[in-house]
């Protein structure tokens, strides 16, 4: 049995450390390539991890050994059949954001066999400007179905957030536990205690239900669209599409880099907003936020928004003035360096500082956290 086990041994470690330890293995005098047994793994692995050896890499380009006749479509039908779900997603996202391998993304056929997820779609943002024609259709498809997933996500807490007050004289529909009615619940199922066993037996619960504003606050959330912003843009334009579906809200979207793009008339579609993203470029903060100002119909109803690193590119003190004439104006003003679930906000500490003192909310936060906080402030 020994023999087997170090030759099932040296073939494992063989697939791990792929071809190019092959002659290092056979000078080990146990190892024979002859006696490989995972060559459709090897090819499998081969097909992607190779390109770690291109000349990019500062490797010379030498022939590979994996099945030339390999195609991305034929490589993605076969790690689908051979591993599980979340070594899929591994190699895809590894075969995206680390290889590049773009015909991921051009080939329609290809590109509908993926998983939709938050990666594919930070991916078809990234490099829709390649897309034609049909591939440019499925692709707003995938990325539907990944937003409609994060507005399902995220609808249930606005509401909860932001929607109304609780209103303790009459019952509510807000069926989640922290809106549960304890004192009503027990006194309308006081019918049903049971002397004998001492038992307390509960037929319904009562919940307090919300109560909508009808003075509108004005939401004004303004984007910055560098790469580097990338997972905020993406929360930043599905949170606005459900506060501009709320009565209580009157919500403006507008994304930036050197330009300003005001795009709150088409937040009825997230994924339309999201399309129209150019990712990348320069930043231009002071002039986003001079726009965003000529939106303020009443400065002490409004919340303004600028989600960004901070990082300016032109001189930065025209971006505190025109903070400061926000704050001064009356406004609630909210710097987010993120807007994301990761929270690691890389930004300029020293310009989120200044703001800061200036009277700003300078945070990194989750869009749950931001329903939160609105909510706390229009209520």
């Amino acid at each position: 049995m020994e023999p087997d086990l170090s030759r099932e041994a040296l073939n494992r470690w063989r697939l791990l450390l792929g071809s190019h330890a092959e002659e290092s293995l056979e000078g080990s005098g146990v190892y024979q390539s002859s006696e490989f047994s995972y060559q459709e793994l090897d090819s499998i692995l081969e097909f992607l991890y190779n390109r770690e050896y291109g000349e990019e890499q500062g490797y010379r380009k030498e022939g590979g050994r994996g099945d030339a006749a390999l195609t991305v479509p034929a490589w993605l039908n076969k790690i689908r059949k051979l591993f599980p779900k979340k070594t899929v997603e591994i190699l895809e996202r590894q075969a995206l954001d680390r290889y590049n391998m773009t015909e991921l993304l051009t080939d329609k056929k290809v590109l509908e066999s993926m998983e939709p997820n938050m990666t594919l779609l930070k991916n078809i943002l990234q490099f829709k400007g390649r897309m034609k024609g049909e591939v440019v259709k499925s692709a707003k498809e995938i990325v539907r179905k990944v937003v409609d997933d994060l507005r399902r996500q995220l609808e249930n807490e606005v509401q909860t957030s932001i929607v109304g007050i609780r209103n303790r004289h009459k019952r509510g529909y807000s069926k989640s536990m922290k809106n549960l009615d304890v004192h009503k619940t027990i006194r309308k199922n006081l019918k049903n205690y049971d002397r004998k066993k001492s038992r307390f037996i509960i037929d319904e619960l009562y919940f307090h239900s919300n109560i909508q504003h009808h003075n509108k606050w004005n939401i004004v959330i303004v984007v910055d669209e560098s790469g580097s912003m990338m997972d905020s843009v993406i929360y930043s334009s599905v949170m606005a599409s459900i506060f501009y579906k709320l009565a209580a809200l009157k919500t403006h979207l507008v994304i930036f880099d050197t330009k300003v793009v005001d795009l709150s008339h088409r937040l009825d579609d997230p994924v339309d907003v999201l399309m129209s993203v150019q990712l990348g470029g320069g930043t231009h903060i002071a002039q986003a936020l001079k726009y965003g100002r000529t939106l303020l119909e009443n400065p002490s109803k409004t919340i303004f928004i600028l989600v960004s690193d901070l990082e300016e590119g032109y001189p930065i003190k025209e971006m505190y003035r025109q903070s400061k004439e926000i704050i001064d104006a009356g406004c609630k003003f909210l710097v987010l360096t993120a807007l994301d679930f990761n929270g690691n906000a890389t930004y300029n500490q020293h310009a989120a500082r200044i703001m800061s003192d200036m009277g700003a909310n300078v945070a990194a936060i989750t869009p749950d956290e931001l329903a939160q906080w609105i909510g706390k402030v229009i209520k």
